[in-house]
């Protein structure tokens, strides 16, 4: 019999869910819109009736197939309580027991777990990307923020409360940037996509660069996929953008091997496509802010799940070692 995990991956715009195999293959995904209206009694209906659908396609083609679980990324999730809890970027207020929720529509599955989507993303590196075999790693993921999931001993870290693995709010600059968490001088302020791009205006009117590819650009217009174009054709400014994105990821990095001593570090998201424009300049600033007994020993890699399924996928995989318990 094939078994299958759903995999949720709850965003502020859009609801990903998709219908993955044990060797992390998205068989059927679609979604739904993550509503305004702040009903999540309404949502979650709307949530149980696309997933009902994607079960329904599976099951046709597959009559021996068995759904084993749902697994949920989303902003704030506590793994522990099964709760989104504040979440800034969602209609939803205050403490939402989505877990207990879902269960109530899916009473027959055993296994219903949440995550944030950084954590998620780790797992799904663990159990279906270049992490198999590792039981010490570290994921960070670069997008409109930084998040990062920590795994020791091959168990993911959540803390004593459920949120533990915050590496993007390492404090890199003290009075530095505002971050969006509303402190000043974050890891996230200086290394995501809209982090990078504050770094592009600042260094354009440093330079007074009027010649750079990125100077007809205005702030709301500008991205980091641009802002690689410009590099690949030998602008100044996005170059540096990228050696000074490196430094500042590298530093970060650096903190985070001298409290866990991991194997590896993985990178996922938009600007981790760059490839070595992101990577060189990060590990040579990781391994220049290193202890000795750290240097040359700490790989960093790209992440191996597809990026247009990772959030899918990395949700679906807690279902997975769920069932490892």
């Amino acid at each position: 019999m094939k078994k299958f995990a759903i995999g949720i991956d709850i965003g502020g715009t859009n609801t990903a869910i998709g219908v993955v195999d044990e060797d992390g293959n998205v068989l059927v995904k679609g979604g739904i819109d993550t509503p305004s209206h702040g009903d999540i009694n309404q949502y979650v209906k709307d949530l149980a009736a696309a997933v009902r659908e994607m079960i329904k396609s599976v099951t046709l083609l597959n009559p021996e197939s068995e759904v084993l679980g749902i697994g949920i990324g989303a902003p704030n999730g506590n793994y522990y309580n099964g709760t989104i809890e504040y979440a800034p970027n969602l209609s939803f207020k205050g403490v939402i027991r989505l877990v207990d929720l879902l269960k109530a529509q899916f009473p027959e599955y055993k296994y219903l777990a949440l995550t944030n989507d950084a954590n998620a993303a780790a797992i799904g590196e663990m159990v279906y990307g270049g992490a198999k075999g590792m039981r010490n790693f570290v994921m960070y993921t670069l997008g409109t923020g930084v998040g990062s999931g920590v795994v020791v001993n091959g168990d993911l870290v959540y803390g004593h409360d459920g949120f533990a693995g915050e590496c993007g709010h390492t404090t890199l600059i003290p009075n530095g940037r505002m971050c969006g968490c509303g402190a000043r001088g974050h890891l996230e302020a200086y290394c995501s996509a809209p982090g990078m791009k504050r770094t592009a205006f600042e260094l354009m009117a440093h330079y007074n660069a009027t010649d750079s590819l990125l100077a007809d650009k205005s702030f709301n217009e500008l991205n980091s996929k641009m802002i690689y174009d410009a590099a690949v054709k030998g602008d100044k400014i996005a170059l540096e953008v990228f050696e000074l994105t490196g430094k500042y990821l590298g530093q970060g990095l650096a903190d985070t091997v001298h409290h866990l001593s991991p194997e590896a570090i993985f990178l996922f998201g938009g600007p981790t496509a760059a490839g070595d424009f992101i990577f060189k300049p990060t590990i040579e600033s990781m391994e220049a802010h290193l202890l000795p007994i750290f240097k040359n020993k700490i790989k960093v890699l790209p992440s191996k799940l597809s990026a247009g399924d990772a959030a899918i996928v990395g949700a679906s995989a807690l279902v997975w070692k769920e069932l490892e318990k």
